[in-house]
């Protein structure tokens, strides 16, 4: 299984919010109630983790009308034993 960061943007102005909200809730998704929202904040954003198989499972968390815009990332993490490598071959 991986993990992936679901990235929403939406326009900054009030009505934009509203708009996400409304279809995000409509959407009846595992998304509205999990996802945080950096609004409050002034940052026009939602972020939802989420343990998938594929990315697709992960772009059909999204409603329909936010897919094209959502940035979805596969995360990871490095071991020590990574890093080492990773840093032994930049000095070969």
């Amino acid at each position: 299984m991986a993990r992936f960061l679901i990235e929403l943007k939406h326009s900054d102005e009030h009505d934009g919010c509203v708009r996400a909200l409304e279809a995000i809730e409509r959407y009846g998704s595992h998304y509205m109630t999990h996802a945080d929202w950096g609004c409050k904040d002034g940052t026009h954003c939602s972020w939802l983790i989420v343990d998938l198989d594929t990315r697709e499972e992960a772009v059909r968390m999204v409603p329909v009308g936010f897919r094209e815009e959502a940035r979805i990332v596969m995360l990871n993490r490095f071991t020590k034993d990574e890093i080492a490598s990773l840093v032994e071959s930049l000095n070969d």
